[in-house]
């Protein structure tokens, strides 16, 4: 099940409506946020700045659905039911699930389309059986939400590298969502000046598999880009390696010194489909 909106999805608070339309032009996708970024005591207003962009007759100037997320409390919890209630009213109808824990909790979200927030230990360990729920279209994982609920202090280590649990998780969110079908979105970078150490693990995420990163601050959007944007080069090799594969006809053969078979062009053509060429 594909849901790929593009490389680059920006998290805005839901609360902050005057960014709404910002955040939605400087992104592949934006994602309005009802939990973390809210505080608790103004929840209701944001999901009320929600329906007020509606417009009074509920066609104004809303977000394109399409390229819109609401990214809602965990399930469990009375503002979950609020944000649903709210959604309810809005066209809104693909949604990201904080603190997904386990598979009965996405049949309460029967008729959208979710993104499975795995950021507690419970999450990663479940995030095979929450991949496999037929609503459920991609899988992200988050470092610090699930560091905190290990009991830890930090996800990285001093040199900015993730800790070993962090990677573990990070690996296990991406195989779960792969192994069915799923996308898979790579965690916030925090560190916002930071922009050569964004573009270096989103350069990973590109090459490991996950089909976006989420942003926090619109700065980072065009890193993020770039990062998942094959070169020139790239594309010229690949496409290079796919002519000769279709030259030779065979299963294995060599090319440049190189034995090239089949997952090696599958490699291929994953870089041509981030160059928009296939």
């Amino acid at each position: 099940m594909s849901f790929l909106m593009g490389p680059a999805l920006l998290f805005c608070p839901a609360d902050r409506p005057e960014r709404y339309q910002k955040a939605a032009e400087r992104s592949d996708a934006v994602i309005l946020d009802l939990e973390d970024a809210v505080a608790p005591a103004d929840k209701q207003r944001a999901r009320g700045a929600i329906l007020a962009q509606l417009g009074a007759d509920g066609d104004g100037p809303e977000l394109d659905p399409s390229r819109t997320i609401v990214r809602i409390n965990p399930a469990g919890t009375d503002e979950f039911e609020k944000d649903l209630h709210c959604l309810k009213h809005t066209p809104y109808r693909h949604v990201m699930l904080a603190k997904a824990e386990g598979a009965a909790q996405l049949k309460e979200l029967e008729g959208y389309s979710v993104i499975a927030l795995c950021e507690t230990a419970a999450g990663v360990v479940n995030a095979a059986a929450i991949a496999a729920e037929p609503n459920v279209v991609a899988l992200m994982w988050g470092a610090e939400d699930l560091l905190a609920s290990l009991g830890g202090t930090s996800s990285r280590n001093d040199d900015g590298g993730y800790r070993a649990v962090a990677l573990h998780a990070r690996s296990t969110v991406l195989l779960a969502a792969r192994a069915f079908g799923k996308e898979a979105i790579d965690s916030v970078y925090v560190n916002i000046p930071d922009l050569d150490g964004l573009a270096a693990e989103a350069r990973d995420a590109a090459a490991s598999g996950f089909g976006s990163k989420a942003c926090i601050h619109p700065n980072q959007v065009a890193a993020v880009r770039t990062a998942y944007a094959p070169s020139e080069s790239d594309v010229a090799a690949a496409t290079e390696l796919l002519d000769a594969a279709a030259a030779a006809g065979t299963g294995v053969f060599q090319f440049q010194g190189k034995m090239i078979d089949g997952p090696i062009l599958k490699h291929a053509e994953s870089t041509l489909r981030r160059a928009g060429r296939r």
